[in-house]
């Protein structure tokens, strides 16, 4: 697997121990955890499009970003923790983070200074690249989650660029960033296909 912040999620996950096992004794289903997680999202990105001027909503936007893929990390271990891992839950673990991605990354299309066709194309690009990991269990090899821009990559990507928006950065900067975020998810979608086709290689033998 190339580099990504996805290797951290071990730790990640140790850290979010405590906050997992209170959600348990209260009862809360992983479904509902991932479902407040994209409720969360839409509710920020319908934020951001009725109210795009707001610095503080973008000065904002990694804080949700970083409660977001808190709320991610939980419902699996939630769901492994206490025996309730569902195919429907799968469905809605992967169903639901692509609403939640093109809910708070394409309000950017409207953030002044930032070339709203680019901000789609790399919202695209990275829906491809999760479309790119999925796709690979249709040929019998797990899920991939290869970066260099994978979900956590994306959402760390987004951050900043929020932050570089909400302190009035040169659109120059901003488009920058964003061609470099479609270059590397357009990798990302080579990268998983590659090594998906790699693992397959022996059992087709």
């Amino acid at each position: 697997m190339s580099y990504s912040i996805y290797q951290l999620k071990p730790h990640f996950q140790e850290l979010l121990r405590p906050s997992m096992t209170a959600l348990a004794l209260t009862g809360i289903t992983p479904n509902q955890v991932t479902l407040g997680a994209m409720a969360l999202s839409v509710a920020y990105g319908t934020a951001l499009i009725t109210w795009t001027d707001s610095v503080v909503l973008w000065y904002c936007m990694p804080l949700v970003l970083l409660a977001r893929m808190a709320l991610n990390a939980v419902d699996g271990m939630l769901a492994n923790a206490t025996d309730n891992t569902t195919p429907i839950g799968a469905l809605l673990n992967e169903f639901c983070d692509q609403v939640s991605d093109a809910a708070l990354y394409l309000p950017f299309a409207l953030a002044t200074g930032t070339s709203a066709l680019l901000a789609v194309i790399v919202v695209f690009a990275g829906l491809l690249a999760e479309f790119a990991g999925v796709l690979t269990q249709s040929i019998g090899v797990p899920r991939r989650f290869d970066g260099p821009m994978g979900k956590s990559d994306r959402a760390f990507a987004f951050g900043l660029l929020a932050l570089l928006t909400a302190s009035g950065a040169a659109a120059a900067w901003k488009n920058g960033m964003l061609v470099l975020m479609l270059l590397l998810s357009l990798l990302t979608v080579f990268n998983r296909l590659r090594q998906a086709l790699r693992l397959c290689a022996p059992m087709t033998r």
